[in-house]
């Protein structure tokens, strides 16, 4: 079993699911008392956030590479960013080690494909759904994306960052979501990414008929899988 660097704190709510995602999946590949090997760097989310909206990028993946090279030199044998937003940086980061950065949206983007699916609408913070990193990602899928409109692009957003992150879900907030959701599916998206690790705390498959693809659960399966890959 390979050893799992993860980069974390991004938030800490979202890196716990991870962490429990991952060693769920170790135990039912191998029973027993297995667990997985993991290193964790975890940010203080605070001084990330306040990066991301100083829009001081540079220094965002500066840090970003300190961490997953702090890992590698751990002993990491890959690397996972436990966060939709940060893969904004990751052909930086993985430039800047020699061992393989497992990509989010691979993993989002192989369900969508095996499910016959060519558009999705994603949900996400601002920058993922705003910025061209994350659809341009998925273009090379060959999958098409819609976002929400401006105002719902700011409640899902200011939801994230003002609720999720801090453990806090409210029903109101989730209505909201699936609102949106519905909208999207209205303008022809056959799912839902589900682009923020914190967003499947809030909203689950069983809340809507809209099939929703969890980025926090396909990303941590995709991990173990690469852990007991043979090289």
């Amino acid at each position: 079993m390979k050893t799992i660097g993860l980069i974390g704190g991004l938030s800490w709510e979202s890196t716990s699911e991870y962490y429990s995602y991952i060693n769920r999946f170790v135990k039912e590949k191998l029973g027993g008392l297995h667990s997985a090997k993991c290193l964790l760097h975890s940010f203080d989310f605070q001084e990330m956030v306040d990066l991301q909206h100083n829009g001081d990028w540079d220094q965002a993946t500066t840090q970003m590479i300190h961490a997953a090279k702090t890992l590698e030199n751990g002993g990491a044998d890959m690397i996972v960013i436990c966060t939709n937003t940060m893969h904004k940086m990751a052909p930086e980061v993985k430039n800047e080690v020699k061992i393989p950065l497992l990509h989010i949206v691979d993993t989002v983007a192989e369900k969508i494909n095996e499910q016959g699916m060519t558009k999705v609408g994603l949900l996400g913070t601002k920058f993922t759904m705003e910025q061209p990193f994350y659809k341009e990602y998925l273009s090379k899928h060959g999958i098409e994306v819609v976002i929400p409109n401006e105002e719902d692009r700011k409640i899902v957003h200011d939801v994230i960052y003002n609720e999720l992150c801090k453990g806090d879900f409210q029903e109101a907030s989730k209505d909201k979501y699936l609102h949106i959701i519905n909208r999207l599916s209205n303008q022809g998206a056959e799912g839902i990414i589900l682009g923020c690790t914190e967003i499947p705390l809030l909203v689950k498959q069983e809340d809507t008929f809209v099939p929703l693809f969890d980025s926090t659960l396909l990303h941590a399966k995709a991990a173990v899988d690469f852990a007991f890959k043979k090289c």
